[in-house]
C-alpha cells in the first residue's frame, strides 16, 4: 500500500468499494470529515502558536530574543510528527495489536526514567521532561497512545470476561494504579485523569459490569478528592479556581486574565495578532492557554469554530469505531474510540480550565498547543485512527484486521436492497 493510496486522494478508485453509513465509497478513500478536521485544527494552532509567543520569544534570552523561535520549532515538530504519522499509517492494526504490550512497557520505562536525578528535567517543581538535544521528550504524552492501545488489546482479548471482577477488571487496575504513582511523582495530575479515562472509557465500551464500572467511579472520585485535599497546591489551586479575584495575584494569577481574555474578545474579537494578554499579562499562552489567546483576538466566534473542529473529529472516531465493530474487528473498534476519548476528554479538560469552570491542570489543546510530544503523540494518534478508516473500506482479504464471518463479509461487500431498481 502506498502513501498516496492512504493520504488524501479523495474519490479514487482502491482494491473495492464498501458501504459506509448508506454511501459507497472506493476503498482507497478516507473520511474527508476526520481528515480536514484533523488537517485544520493542526494548521490553525501552527498560526496561533505563532501569534500568543512572538512577545515571549522576543522577551526571552532562551529563544535568543527571536520572535520566530516557538513558531520555527512548533514546524518542525509538527513535520517531524507528520512524517511519523505516515510511517504508522503504513503499520497493520492486527501488527499493532501485537505491538501494544511492548508499547505500553516502553511508556512505563519512560515514565521511570523521567524519574531519575540527571536523566529527567525538572521544571517549575515538576520532573516531566528527559533531554533530548533539540527537544526534550515527555513521556506522560507518549503513553496516552500507548494505554489506548494497550487497554484496547487488553480488553479485545478479555471480551468473553468483561462480567468477572477478578479476570477483567483488577488486572487493568493494577496497571494504572502503577502508571498513576509514576505520574504523581512528577506530579502530573492531568495527565493522571486523562490516561484514567482512557483505559477504563476503553473497558466500559468494551462491556465492562456496569456495577463494577459505578464502584470505579466512585472509588475514582474519592481518589481524586482526597489527592486534591492532601495536597497544598492542588488545594490552592482548587480554591483559586472557585474564586480567582480573591487572589488575583497568586493563585488566581492564570485563570483571571484568561477570563479578561475571553472578555475583551466578545464576539468577533480584537483581530489576529492584536492581544493583550499575551504580552507577558498571561503565562503559558502557548501552550496551556492558546484557547483564551484564541478567545481574544478571534472572539467567540473562533472558540466556536475550534470546538466545532474537535467536536467533527471525536464524532468521526466514534463513527469509524462503529464501523470497525460491525465487522467484528474489535480491537480496532477500541483503539478508535480511546483516540475519540483520548481526545475528547483532553480537549474538554483544557477548553474547560481556560473558560474558568474546571481548576487549572497542565494540560495541552491538542493538535493546536506547543509540545513536540504533544503533536507528535496526536499525529501518531490520527494516523493509527486514519488506517483503521482505511483498512475498514477494504475487501476481506485486504483488511490485514483478521477473520470475520462470511455472513458480515457479505453485508459489507454487497450494497443494501433497499432502493434498488428491480
Amino acid at each position: 500500500m502506498s502513501l498516496r493510496a492512504g493520504f488524501g486522494l479523495f474519490g479514487e478508485r482502491g482494491l473495492g468499494e464498501n458501504r459506509l453509513g448508506g454511501v459507497v465509497r472506493p476503498a482507497g478513500e478516507l473520511d474527508p470529515l476526520l481528515f480536514w478536521s484533523s488537517a485544520l485544527l493542526l494548521l490553525f494552532g501552527l498560526v496561533m502558536v505563532y501569534s500568543s509567543s512572538i512577545a515571549f520569544a522576543e522577551g526571552s534570552r532562551l529563544s535568543g530574543h527571536q520572535a520566530h523561535f516557538f513558531l520555527l520549532r512548533h514546524t518542525i515538530f509538527l513535520v517531524m510528527g507528520l512524517v511519523a504519522g505516515a510511517i504508522a499509517f503504513q503499520v497493520p492494526v492486527r501488527s499493532l495489536q501485537k505491538l501494544a504490550p511492548w508499547l505500553a512497557g516502553l511508556g512505563l520505562l519512560g515514565l521511570i526514567l523521567v524519574l531519575i536525578p540527571h536523566i529527567g528535567r525538572e521544571v517549575n517543581g515538576a520532573r516531566r521532561w528527559i533531554p533530548m538535544g533539540f527537544a526534550n521528550i515527555q513521556p506522560s504524552e507518549l503513553m496516552k497512545l500507548a494505554v489506548a492501545l494497550y487497554a484496547a488489546d487488553y480488553t479485545a482479548r478479555k471480551l468473553p470476561d468483561m462480567k468477572s471482577f477478578k479476570r477483567a477488571f483488577l488486572p487493568m487496575f493494577g496497571m494504572i494504579v502503577m502508571v498513576g504513582a509514576l505520574l504523581l511523582r512528577e506530579p502530573d495530575f492531568g495527565a493522571f485523569v486523562v490516561i484514567s479515562c482512557i483505559a477504563f472509557g476503553i473497558l466500559f465500551l468494551g462491556g465492562l459490569n456496569a456495577r463494577i464500572f459505578a464502584l470505579l467511579l466512585v472509588l475514582a472520585l474519592i481518589s481524586f478528592v482526597l489527592l486534591i485535599w492532601l495536597s497544598p497546591y492542588r488545594r490552592e489551586r482548587l480554591f483559586g479556581f472557585s474564586d480567582p479575584w480573591k487572589d488575583a495575584l497568586g493563585s488566581g494569577y492564570q485563570l483571571s486574565h484568561a477570563l479578561i481574555a475571553f472578555g475583551r474578545g466578545e464576539w468577533l474579537g480584537v483581530g489576529l495578532g492584536g492581544s493583550v494578554e499575551k504580552l507577558f499579562y498571561l503565562p503559558e499562552a502557548h501552550t496551556d492557554f492558546l484557547l483564551a489567546v484564541i478567545a481574544e483576538e478571534l472572539g467567540f466566534a473562533g472558540v466556536l469554530v475550534v470546538i466545532t473542529l474537535f467536536a467533527i473529529l471525536v464524532q468521526r472516531a466514534f463513527a469509524i469505531a462503529r464501523r470497525a465493530h460491525q465487522l467484528e474487528h474489535h480491537f480496532a473498534g477500541l483503539v478508535a474510540q480511546g483516540i475519540g476519548l483520548w481526545i475528547g476528554v483532553q480537549s474538554f479538560i483544557n477548553m474547560g480550565v481556560n473558560m474558568g469552570v474546571l481548576p487549572t491542570k497542565g494540560l495541552t489543546l491538542p493538535l493546536m498547543s506547543f509540545g513536540g510530544s504533544g503533536i507528535l503523540a496526536n499525529c501518531l494518534a490520527l494516523a493509527i485512527l486514519l488506517r483503521i478508516d482505511w483498512e475498514n473500506r477494504q475487501p476481506p482479504r485486504a483488511s490485514g484486521l483478521g477473520s470475520f464471518d462470511m455472513a458480515a463479509a457479505h453485508r459489507v461487500a454487497s450494497p443494501s436492497r433497499e432502493g434498488m431498481a428491480p
